[in-house]
């Protein structure tokens, strides 16, 4: 049985489907495994290298270490040798939303001098 790779690779589709970045990326979670896909996201095609976000500096010296076997795999996936390195570096740390701890506190008095003056005008003149 051949692989949707291969098979999309042959067909004339149009650019947006069958473009080679759009199927390296996609290609990417299949080749590398899933523990390795947990902590890597492939996000551009750079001419022959593919880049790839890893979650730290350790995850990026152990994947360095398997760049040959990857390759292959990614190369397996597509049906054509598209790929031939793979840049791996590490992602920026995102920072999760984070909650007020309380609703707008409705303070009688500010710490500033000029600014308590400032909040004590405006209360009166709303």
């Amino acid at each position: 049985m051949e692989r949707a790779g291969r098979i999309l690779g042959k067909l004339k589709l149009s650019a947006g489907v069958a473009d080679v970045e759009t199927r390296a990326r996609a290609a990417w979670a299949p080749a590398a495994g899933k523990k390795i896909a947990e902590h890597t996201r492939a996000t551009a095609l750079v001419r022959d290298a593919l880049i790839v976000e890893v979650g730290d500096y350790i995850w990026q010296r152990q994947l360095a270490s398997l760049e040959k076997q990857l390759i292959a795999n990614l190369a397996e996936v597509l049906g054509e040798k598209v790929i031939a390195r793979i840049d791996f570096r590490p992602m920026p740390r995102r920072r999760a939303p984070q909650r007020a701890e309380a609703a707008r506190p409705d303070r009688e008095h500010v710490n500033d001098p000029v600014l308590d003056l400032v909040y004590r005008q405006s209360k009166k003149n709303a």
